[in-house]
């Protein structure tokens, strides 16, 4: 017999979120990922919001009200909905939650598009309202270790940085049909510049604010797609760094690794090895780090919606916020009008 599954580190139930109700919208991987962990953390009133489209059963233990239309849902006034149906659904869901007053967590990517976005922003300005985006490698251990090298100065001024994230689309739910998956089409939302696009967001997060991009993408496996399968992208920060992101849908085994190059020495960081490591220029003894012995994905999550039901309760802000989500998504657009248009595209619009 297998022996019992550790629990999650941090994901006892914590008594401070009581009297916080939470709308979950689309109960994909990741929806259901987030209603176990809210569960996790002492959330009870918890509202499931299914219009029958998706493939995923509902585990009846679970025990929570289910609600198919979100008009309904919202007039149970729940504090906070958190969006996870498919990308495309997002703008639609969100402006009708903030409407509602309800405060927001919206997984990545923010949308497939800038339609509702501008809106967006200002419901929440005008209404004080939380709102978080769902880039859970903000959480990550080495990540963290990484950005305080950088505040400390330990790599001198940076020249450039590189990360590569790919994995092999159907691996991903190998009980589902990839194709069928918002991830594999483009009406959805799909591709890996939109859904794979946490180093566009954690870049920003260690390096500043982005000022041209120049992209290209392709279509070149036999995936069963409608959507790239392959993205390479150059960013220009404003601080001068060159930057560049590949992204695929491809890669076996998956690789996730990130490489800043500065003038004092580069870091190294390998998700999937979990270290991380610092060489200085001048030849001295490296840094190296590695991730807590109790790390395991599902940390991120926990860490992420920890943060989250924080936020609400006001102990602390969110980590990273809907203008953060508006400018990763904004990187990814113009990865692809880039593409589209041959030519370098600048960021950074004002809302």
């Amino acid at each position: 017999m297998s022996p019992p599954r550790r629990p999650v580190p941090g994901s006892e139930p914590d008594p401070s979120f009581a009297g916080l109700s939470v709308l979950i919208v689309g109960l994909g991987s990741i929806g259901y990922r987030h209603l176990k962990n809210l569960a996790r953390l002492g959330l009870t009133d918890i509202i499931l919001l299914r219009t029958g489209s998706g493939r995923r059963g509902l585990d009846s233990r679970l025990g929570f009200p289910v609600e198919t239309d979100l008009a309904r849902a919202l007039r149970r006034r729940p504090t906070a909905v958190l969006v996870s149906n498919p990308t495309s659904c997002h703008m639609d869901t969100a402006l009708a939650a903030a409407e509602a007053g309800c405060h927001l967590f919206l997984e990545k990517p923010l949308s497939h598009s800038w339609t509702g976005v501008p809106e967006l922003g200002r419901l929440v300005r005008d209404r004080s309202l939380v709102a978080m985006t769902g880039f859970q490698f903000r959480f990550h251990p080495l990540l963290g270790t990484v950005k305080r090298w950088l505040d400390e100065g330990r790599l001198g001024p940076i020249i450039s940085c590189r990360a590569e994230y790919g994995e092999y689309l159907p691996s991903w739910h190998p009980e589902e049909d990839y194709r069928r998956g918002y991830s594999a089409r483009a009406g959805l939302g799909g591709g890996p510049v939109l859904t794979l696009s946490h180093p566009f967001d954690y870049l920003r997060w260690l390096l500043g604010p982005v000022r041209s991009v120049a992209g290209a993408t392709a279509k070149l496996s036999r995936l069963e797609i409608d959507t790239e399968d392959t993205a390479h992208a150059v960013l220009r920060f404003a601080c001068g760094t060159l930057g560049a992101v590949e992204l695929d849908y491809i890669q076996r085994p998956q690789r996730h690794a990130l490489q800043v190059v500065g003038e004092g020495g580069t870091a190294h960081l390998d998700f999937g090895a979990g270290s991380a490591c610092l060489s200085p220029a001048d030849g001295g003894h490296p840094l190296t780090a590695f991730a807590p012995p109790e790390f395991e994905r599902n940390t991120l999550f926990v860490d992420e919606m920890r943060n989250f039901l924080s936020a609400l309760i006001g102990s602390e802000g969110p980590a990273c916020t809907l203008e953060d989500g508006v400018r990763a998504l904004e990187i990814s657009l113009a990865v692809h009008r880039s593409a589209q248009e041959r030519r370098e595209v600048d960021v950074e619009v004002p809302l």
